[in-house]
Parts: structure tokens; C-alpha cells; sequence
């Protein structure tokens, strides 16, 4: 058995989140959350044990034939030209405005 997602928990996320849920969408993200906690649930019961374990998605792209491009420098934006068109910087970084106020 999973364990279930309450409205309290939604709320909770929502809060953290900084999403302003609407009281007629808790029902439907409640059911979307624990419809999700239950497939996973469903995968956790899986018998992978002659399944080899993967460590990165990119050997199953080298065996399809494909890859990623290659490791090389490209020229990249001038500095100066980008920070031009921001708001506002500090001559090395973007400043941006505090969202974070906990």
C-alpha cells in the first residue's frame, strides 16, 4: 500500500511551491499526486534483477547510432553586448530581483 497524498500535503506544496491554487483545483491535484505515487508503486514491484544497470542515458544513444555532439569551444556572446540589454548587473553577473523571503 502507498502511502496517500491528503489536501493538507497539496496545500503544503502549493505554499512551497508558491502556486495560488483555487479551491476547485485541490481535488484534481490530489488525485493527479496519488495517481502518480501509484504508478510508482507499480514500478517499484518490477523484478529488475537481470536488468543490467544503466549509468548514463547517453550508451543507449551510442548504441542506437546516435550520440551527442562533440566536446569542442564555439565562440560565445560578448559580455559586454549581453549585460548591455539587462536590466542590471554588476559588470560579472545578472542581478535579479529576491524571491525568496523565508
Amino acid at each position: 500500500m502507498t502511502a496517500k497524498v491528503t489536501v493538507e500535503d497539496v496545500e503544503r506544496v502549493a505554499e512551497l511551491a508558491h502556486l495560488k491554487l483555487k479551491p476547485e483545483e485541490l481535488q484534481p491535484m490530489l488525485h493527479d499526486l496519488n495517481a502518480i505515487l501509484d504508478y510508482v508503486a507499480e514500478l517499484n514491484q518490477i523484478d529488475t534483477a537481470g536488468v543490467a544497470p544503466l549509468a548514463q542515458v547517453t550508451e543507449l544513444m551510442a548504441a542506437a547510432g546516435g550520440g551527442l555532439r562533440s566536446d569542442r569551444l564555439a565562440p560565445s556572446l560578448d559580455r559586454a553586448a549581453v549585460f548591455a540589454q539587462a536590466p542590471e548587473t554588476n559588470g560579472s553577473f545578472f542581478k535579479v530581483p529576491k524571491v525568496i523571503e523565508r
